[in-house]
């Protein structure tokens, strides 16, 4: 019978589907198939990793059928997690997504550059923001309240665990996104060069 649809902590067979909603939304929001050859290295680098890894800080939003339209997944500790993913989970997928031989050239090495490269993620100006999150929705499933439901899932977990607040990494180009951020209470940190990128942050108790 179908249930409405709800938060619900992941299970190992979400997978499948975490990894095509990340496909379909890593493009600045949209389907990045048409503009990479291998779009799978997105999940490799930015959703697989954490339900391998951190399986119990990761949520999916399911359709009411069993089957998972969005996600929100990430870490409590990012430099354990940098040091886990370059020791546990690269050896996993590198053969699959090699690091680029010199500057990346093409959308897909620009990618891959990121997966060989876990330590981008320790950022010294996100110190006093130690967890940080992905967050995911399919197209038709947004603006309906179910990301916030994803968000506040998440947040609530990280505060009964103890850790005070989370960042996150965006792209600029993605409009939509931060007004969403915006709305949930993230503020923007300031990083020196972050290029495209913006980092936003807010503490895992809500004020």
């Amino acid at each position: 019978m179908t249930q409405p649809p709800a938060v619900r902590a992941y299970r190992p067979a979400d997978r499948p589907a975490l990894e095509d909603i990340c496909i379909r939304t890593a493009h600045n929001g949209g389907d990045s198939r048409p503009h990479y050859e291998d779009p799978a290295v997105f999940p490799a680098a930015f959703a697989s990793p954490y339900v391998v890894l951190e399986p119990e800080l990761a949520f999916v939003l399911d359709d009411g059928r069993g089957q998972a339209v969005g996600y929100i997944v990430g870490t409590a500790d990012t430099p354990r997690f940098a040091a886990e993913f370059r020791d546990k989970w690269l050896p996993t997928v590198a053969h699959r997504h090699p690091a680029p031989q010199g500057p990346p050239s093409t959308p897909d090495e620009t990618v891959a550059a990121l997966l060989h490269d876990p330590e981008r993620m320790i950022v010294p100006e996100v110190t006093g923001y130690p967890a940080h999150l992905h967050i995911d929705l399919l197209p038709e499933w947004q603006g309906q309240g179910y990301g916030r439901a994803l968000m506040q899932t998440f947040l609530q977990a990280l505060h009964t665990s103890g850790v005070p607040a989370v960042h996150l990494v965006m792209s600029r180009a993605n409009t939509r996104a931060r007004a969403f951020y915006d709305r949930m209470g993230f503020h923007e940190i300031d990083v020196p060069e972050p290029g495209s990128a913006a980092f936003l942050g807010r503490a895992t108790k809500d004020s």
